[in-house]
């Protein structure tokens, strides 16, 4: 029975006009696939042997999505240079022939284009690629910028000196990888690629060679690897045409010439191995334990109809597989947690199927033998047509969406599509094309054919097994004993089918009454339409074209965590978990997932410090069953189910461990307690506060969290049609009784607010935590204060300290001293309530990872930097750069449905708001333009001073690796009191400091 109410007849007629009308394809199975030419893209090569791909797209409007794709990575090093792809990729932003001083960053945050970790540049084994994302609402915006790329193709500058300023950059981008993570994908990968030289050639490369590798070695490997030939250049835009991008692409890189015969790119073959190969890691720092399970095999060709159809035959087999996984995971006494198998292409010719799991300790051969039962079992008995018939809905409904959306692609998409057809030959057929196949193709695929693709998931089929444990529990000769166990029960056939669940036809089985509209208005202002039901909800909608398939909703209620004491906090905190194991919309989760196939919709909740809130995202074909699993959310009554208790209580058990095992929980923990004190409310989870948990209470209270709709409101955003919306919103939401007393009994105005307790002295600290390899994390912390009367100015101000803050540290700590790769700076306001009438506390929070033996000189050095502003004030550059950053992210914002409705969520909650949405709104626009407006070097400065004034204690937390009690007191006498001088690079003396402090 459909879902879908009699109202939703026009959006299906619309759906059927376009996706439901292509035409179906003639399947021939051996018929060529068009793929001589991308699709959808003005794609060609200069003389110099350069291709270039440019297409014009107008989302973002008045942007452009640039790359410089080029065939060289890690894979081509020799043993002595080891990491000198990264590190020529580093170093191309700080100098080139003719941008220097790290001049091109500079460009691109002049003109909004911030730049940032992993944001401009990434390398891989087999590639590097450059991006920018930028304004071209001037023209000249666009030339510079694929002017920078065509200096990165062949003039960057690899001098001595560039070197020395970055190497500190890259180790600390080398020590952030060399965490627990870092460590177990290090040793799996190492074993995966075991006989190829791909085993010892991650991007990152060797310590050593970072530390000592010479200038000369990287020009030698620029030279003789960055030719126009193994390059292309990727602008994808709000173009006018495609014709004068292409002119600019010439005028730019066509003068350029490479070596008459460079060399040819190797192509480094894995071998494939019939043994399976083995790993027991124990890694005492952990997250958990694991097992992963990986079966290699080449990259799929994809040249003929049958190539396609086989490529969905996997996505089937992968898609049906998992919700099999899944279904395991929500047994009782469940022998994994979690469990799921994704493909991944490793390398340039191979890819992988890897199943993964985490399970409880001492758990993984269990979770072994079940993960390697399940494909056998598909093996022996396949999967059932039902099973199939559900994946074929989900796989049809995805390339539905992606074709009604297929004009509204970002522009960052097609870029890397357009990458991975230039650097690994991945085919571009185009989505309306690919729509037809699928709709062709789909329909006739037999569980049949989908099951036996489980015969190239033998053991003995190029399989790597892997197990991670905090501690060694088991053997590799345990492991191999399991997949004999299987085999043998696979031979002997002992492996029972499947037994699949019972799938209700409706979620809602008690139809609502529905509801009627009190009040409307129109907010012209925002294009939103406001609500007032019977029951007392607020609804407010925007209609947008942004998608055409996409509706997004947020619905939320004050009174929260806050309002509870000790002796309630931990069940009540419990609640959401426990309920969404359980089943919140009145279906377990695996019922409901089945339930929900082919359906694209997702709805969650949230029980925070002060409000209650659900939220989601779905087609607009499929809003009624978006607002079916909100009323079922209101009206289903959770009630506590001990196996599905155990099951939570164990999987949190098993997270706290595991996070008491990571050295960051201790500093992280102490950060916290110095800033906001010891409350409970701020303290992690605990054993012993697990152990004060009451299912009972946890669900009773979530119950009453989502009983009431009087006191929530809804914003709606998205594609939405009105004369279909309203209804369902009447039938659903307005469905909703209203309990006959309020249920939450405390007064709205006066919201108990979290106990924050600032020190009030300045704090510095050094958490020594043991580590397996040296790593270091600083939090510099500053209270702010925020006036009533002037409050929402104060906030806009607050984003732009916060975001000059990171913008002059980052020149300071990563481009002048090279000793950081990334610093974040971050706001966080505390009295987030409309209800709180006097002024509100938060903080600006400040880290950075870097080398131990450095951290309290950098500490130093960024204090300094705070008081310079605070003294000198910023640049008019500082000042233009942080103005654009904001403007230009606030006009991609203006394009994107999560914004606005973040905007109008924010014009609710504001303090400001008094019951008018539109007038709120019009206040808080109005604000951030005169907070723009009034932006100088001087009004910045005067900012700083009033939300951050000096003598505002600050606290600084340091996450050091434990030493010797000697090394630490040595390390201690190099932190000063107040820092360092930056002008004369010394230690301040006693009398300067206090001359300083008194001026």
């Amino acid at each position: 029975m459909s879902l879908l109410s009699p109202h939703n007849d026009q959006p299906l007629i619309q759906r059927k006009q376009s996706f439901g009308s292509l035409e179906m394809v003639n399947m021939e199975l051996d018929k060529q696939l068009d793929l001589q030419q991308p699709f959808g893209v003005d794609y060609g090569k200069l003389e110099n042997g350069l291709v270039y791909y440019v297409k014009c797209n107008p989302k973002p409007r008045k942007r452009a999505s640039l790359a410089l794709a080029i065939k060289v990575g890690s894979i081509l090093e020799e043993e002595y240079e080891r990491g000198v792809a990264h590190i020529v990729e580093h170093l191309a932003f700080s100098a080139t022939k003719k941008y220097t001083n790290h001049n091109i960053v500079k460009f691109l945050e002049s003109i909004g284009a911030e730049f940032g970790p992993c944001q401009n540049a990434v390398t891989s084994f087999d590639e590097t690629i450059y991006k920018l994302l930028i304004p071209i609402d001037k023209p000249e915006l666009l030339s510079e910028a694929i002017q920078v790329l065509a200096e990165f193709s062949s003039e960057i500058r690899l001098s001595k000196d560039d070197l020395e300023k970055e190497r500190g950059a890259v180790m600390e981008e080398y020590r952030d990888n060399r965490n627990a993570n870092g460590r177990i994908l290090d040793a799996y990968w190492t074993l995966m690629m075991e006989g190829s030289k791909y085993a010892d050639r991650s991007p990152i490369g060797l310590e050593n060679v970072i530390k000592t590798v010479s200038s000369q070695t990287l020009k030698k490997f620029y030279q003789k690897w960055y030719h126009l030939c193994n390059m292309a250049v990727i602008a994808v835009g709000d173009f006018s045409d495609t014709k004068s991008v292409i002119e600019l692409i010439k005028t730019h890189f066509g003068h350029k010439y490479s070596a008459l015969d460079p060399p040819s790119i190797p192509h480094f073959k894995v071998p494939s191995h019939e043994a399976p190969r083995f790993s027991y890691f124990v890694e005492p720092e952990a997250s958990g334990s694991a097992v992963m399970i990986s079966y290699k095999m080449q990259v799929d060709e994809l040249k003929t109809m049958k190539d396609y159809r086989e490529m969905l035959v996997k996505s089937m087999f992968r898609i049906a597989l998992n919700r099999r996984l899944f279904r395991i995971s929500r047994r009782k006494d469940p022998p994994y947690f979690s469990c799921s198998v994704a493909s991944y292409v490793l390398v340039r010719d191979l890819k992988a199927y890897i199943m993964s799991s985490s399970c409880k300790e001492k758990g993984t051969l269990e979770a072994l033998e079940f993960m390697l039962i399940e494909v056998a079992r598909v093996r022996l008995h396949g999967f059932s047509e039902r099973e199939i018939s559900v994946v074929r809905d989900l796989l049809m409904s995805s390339i539905e969406s992606a074709y009604l959306e297929r004009d509204q692609i970002e522009s960052t998409s097609l870029r890397y599509e357009y990458s991975q057809h230039f650097t690994h030959n991945k085919p571009i057929i185009g989505i309306e094309y690919e729509a037809q196949l699928q709709k062709s193709i789909l329909p006739d695929i037999l569980a049949s054919e989908v099951s036996k693709f489980a015969e190239k998931l033998w053991t003995s089929c190029s399989c790597v097994i892997q197990i991670v444990e905090p501690q060694a529990f088991a053997s590799v000769d345990d492991m191999k004993n399991i997949v004999m166990k299987i085999n043998k029960l696979e031979n002997e056939r002992s492996i029972s089918p499947w037994d699949d669940e019972q799938i209700p036809e409706e979620i809602v089985s008690l139809k609502p009454s529905i509801g009627n509209i009190v009040q409307q208005r129109e907010h012209e202002n925002i294009g939103a339409t406001e609500l007032i039901l019977s029951n007392g909800m607020h609804v407010c909608y925007k209609c947008t074209d942004f998608f055409n398939d996409q509706v997004l909703f947020t619905g939320f209620s004050y009174g929260g965590l806050s309002e509870l004491p000790e002796n309630k906090y931990f069940s009540s905190s419990m609640g959401s978990t426990i309920a969404e194991e359980i089943g919140m919309y009145g279906h377990r989760p695996s019922v409901l997932m089945d339930m929900l196939a082919g359906k694209r919709v997702d709805v969650d909740v949230e029980v925070r410090s002060y409000k209650r809130s659900f939220y989601g995202d779905c087609s607009p074909f499929y809003l009624e069953t978006a607002f079916q699993l909100v009323y079922q959310l209101f009206t289903t009554e959770v009630t506590p189910d001990d196996e599905v208790i155990k099951r939570v209580m164990q999987v949190k058990e098993e997270t706290i461990l595991a996070r008491e095992r990571d050295p960051y929980t201790s500093f992280s923990n102490r950060a916290r307690e110095i800033n906001y004190g010891n409350s409970y409310f701020f303290r992690p989870f605990g054993i012993s506060d697990l152990q004060k948990v009451d299912p009972l209470k946890a669900c009773k209270y979530f119950n009453t969290c989502f009983m009431d709709p009087s006191t929530f409101t809804v914003v709606i955003v998205g594609k939405i049609d009105p004369t279909v919306a309203v209804p369902l919103i009447l039938k659903y939401l307005g469905g909703i009784g209203k309990p006959p007393e309020p249920i939450f009994h405390f007064n709205c105005d006066r919201i108990k607010s979290l106990p924050f307790k600032f020190p009030k002295s300045m704090t510095r600290e050094v958490v020594c935590s043991p580590m397996i390899e040296a790593q270091c994390m600083v939090r510099i912390c500053f209270p702010i204060e925020l006036k009533h009367g002037t409050m929402e100015e104060e906030i806009h101000y607050t984003g732009f300290l916060a975001k000059l803050l990171e913008t002059k540290l980052l020149q300071l700590l990563r481009f002048k001293h090279g000793q950081i790769y990334s610093a974040s700076v971050s706001e966080f306001i505390h009295g987030d309530l409309p209800c709180l009438t006097g002024d509100i506390g938060g903080d600006i929070q400040i880290d950075f990872s870097c080398d131990p033996k450095i951290s309290l000189k950098l500490v130093d050095i960024a204090l300094n930097e705070i008081l310079r502003l605070q003294e000198e004030g910023p640049s008019d550059q500082d000042v233009e750069t942080i103005l654009e950053i904001e403007q230009r992210a606030h006009e991609n914002g203006l394009q994107e449905n999560y914004y606005w409705l973040n905007l109008i969520i924010g014009s609710y909650q504001s303090r400001i708001y008094s019951g008018d949405i539109g007038t709120s709104f019009k206040i808080l626009d109005e604000t951030r333009s005169k907070v723009r407006n009034s932006l100088t070097p001087l009004t910045m400065q005067l900012a700083l001073r009033r939300i951050m004034p000096r003598n505002n204690p600050h606290t600084v937390v340091i996450l050091m690796p434990q030493t010797s009690w000697l090394k630490r007191i040595k390390s201690f006498s190099q932190w000063t009191l107040h820092g360092i001088d930056m002008k004369q690079d010394r230690i301040l003396t006693k009398e300067e400091r206090v001359r300083r402090h008194m001026s």
